[in-house]
């Protein structure tokens, strides 16, 4: 139970140490081996891991977007404009 709390006021580093640490809650609270205390604690504790990854996702998510609406499209735009003008420099070449 003390680990639920001492971990409710540190910062996690990464989404990844987020997840690792919310898959061991689930996996002790799956146990049934805590108590009542424990178990909210431990409920609770993984409640706001989940938020935090979520919230971790949305802002991944979120980059993502504006990437494919900006640089991305924009790349596959001028992309595709070369593709298509070695195309029609070679139709000419055979004319």
């Amino acid at each position: 139970m003390e680990a639920y709390m001492a971990g409710k006021t540190q910062k996690l580093p990464s989404f990844e140490a987020a997840l690792a640490e919310l898959e061991q809650v689930v996996a002790e609270m799956e146990t049934g081996q805590l108590p009542l205390e424990g178990a909210l604690a431990a409920y609770k504790r993984g409640a706001e891991l989940l938020q935090q990854c979520r919230g971790r996702l949305e802002d991944a998510q979120q980059q993502v977007r504006i990437l494919e609406e900006g640089t991305l499209k924009n790349f596959a735009a001028s992309f595709a404009d070369n593709s298509s003008g070695a195309g029609n420099a070679a139709k000419r070449d055979d004319a």
